[in-house]
Parts: C-alpha cells; sequence; structure tokens
C-alpha cells in the first residue's frame, strides 16, 4: 500500500479567498433635509460623518456586509471661485492615489435637463487605497463628493468583485440623484 500511494504526483493548491455572497439589488430613497436626493442600497445605511460634526450634510453610506463606505461631503456653492477649488481639491485627493494605481480612468457626467455635472475617477491597480471618487455639482449652488473606501487593506485584486457591485449601486445613485 505504500508502494501504491507513492506514484501519485502532488500539485499543490493555490491560495484562495473566501466566497463573497453579494446582496440582492434593492434600493431606498435618501430624501431628507440634506439638499439632495437619491436611491442608495437596501443593505446599506446611512449615518452621519464621524469625522465632520460640523458638517451637517456630510454622510457616509456604510456597508457592513463588505466593511466599507462611500463618504459623501457636499458643500454650497458661493462663488465661481469654490467651484474651481472644489474642482481642484477633488482632482488632487483622486491624483494622490496615483502612486499605487495602474491608471485613473476618468468618466464625465453631463445631464442639463437634472442639471447634473460631474466627473469620475476609477482609480486601477492592486494597492489603491480607494477605487471610486466622484464630484457631481449643479455648477451654480451646490457641489457633492463622494470616495468609497473598504476597512482593508488594500488588494483590489481580491476585492474586484465587491469593487464591481458596488460601482453598479454608485452608477445607480448617478441616475437617480437629483439637487433639492
Amino acid at each position: 500500500m505504500v508502494l501504491s500511494s507513492c506514484n501519485n504526483e502532488y500539485t499543490p493548491k493555490p491560495r484562495g479567498y473566501f466566497r463573497i455572497a453579494l446582496p440582492e439589488k434593492k434600493y431606498t430613497l435618501l430624501d431628507s433635509i440634506y439638499p439632495y436626493a437619491f436611491e442608495y442600497p437596501a443593505y446599506a445605511r446611512i449615518t452621519n460623518d464621524p469625522l465632520s460634526p460640523g458638517e451637517q450634510n456630510w454622510i457616509n453610506i456604510e456597508m457592513p456586509v463588505f466593511h466599507g463606505r462611500i463618504h459623501i461631503s457636499y458643500k454650497p456653492l458661493t462663488d465661481k471661485k469654490s467651484l474651481i477649488q472644489y474642482t481642484e481639491d477633488t482632482r488632487t485627493l483622486a491624483l494622490k492615489h496615483m502612486a499605487k494605481s495602474s491608471g485613473i480612468r476618468q468618466i464625465t457626467i453631463a445631464d442639463p435637463k437634472r442639471k447634473l455635472y460631474g466627473l469620475v475617477y476609477e482609480i486601477n491597480g492592486l494597492g489603491a487605497a480607494s477605487p471610486y471618487q466622484f464630484y457631481l455639482t449643479d455648477s451654480t449652488q451646490h457641489w457633492l463628493r463622494g470616495s468609497l473606501y473598504f476597512d482593508a487593506i488594500p488588494n483590489n485584486d481580491s476585492l474586484a468583485p465587491v469593487i464591481s457591485f458596488v460601482k453598479t449601486d454608485i452608477q445607480h445613485l448617478f441616475e437617480t440623484f437629483h439637487w433639492k
């Protein structure tokens, strides 16, 4: 029995990752005291941003299933300078990930009927801390910035299914978004 068992070749198995169970696609309307409204995933919850208690319109879309969140910050536009400043700040924050990324894809948002304009930064690469950032504005009164983060060491290769799943939810946010 010992001699016959030695004829089989042993092949080591590659390291695997846990199977990620993705929740059903359902959405809830966020329509309350904020100067904006949109639909967010039913598996998520809205919380105030604990790092900015003085900013009443800043929220987090917490996704406990994925140990992640979308930080949403809002600022009223006071003049053309503030629009330029917020746009530049958003670009600077997105480009900080350039060192760990393999590239940043920019996607323009323009919907004149809803007065919705913006830019999405899709940050590719294994070590980027935030794989998805965006801003939305009406270019006269409102400014909103969002960024996706996970409570994990950045390994966007293993997070790819989750990132893809959440990106479709953020796309739904864009499609249902409106200013009040």
